[in-house]
């Protein structure tokens, strides 16, 4: 009974050295999977949050458009000459093409 409860020095290396390339597989998982993608998620909600009315900003569908209304989380955009308005969620923003400021200074 009393061989099943000693462990060696050996033993503890052995275990100590199968871990250590599972811990440096997950800090590399960490340091080049998961921490980039959260900071691309935080831009991307700091960019929605500042949208403003006047922005020409690109859907996830690829429509342009300029925005006229915001309300909550519901963007209505006016695309198009003939001024033709459509509604958008604000998760479906893409990307602002051309600030209002911009817009201002043309």
């Amino acid at each position: 009974m009393r061989l099943f409860l000693e462990t060696t020095g050996a033993d503890m290396g052995s275990l100590l050295g199968m871990l250590i390339p599972i811990l440096i597989l997950v800090a590399v998982f960490y340091f080049l999977m998961y921490r980039p993608q959260k900071k691309q998620e935080k831009e991307t909600a700091a960019m929605r949050d500042s949208l403003k009315i006047g922005d020409e900003v690109c859907t996830s569908g690829g429509m342009l458009g300029r925005i006229v209304k915001i309300k909550d989380e519901i963007v209505t955009l006016e695309t198009g000459s003939d001024k033709t308005r459509i509604k958008f969620y604000k998760w479906a923003i893409r990307s602002v093409e051309i600030s209002a400021d911009e817009v201002e200074k043309q």
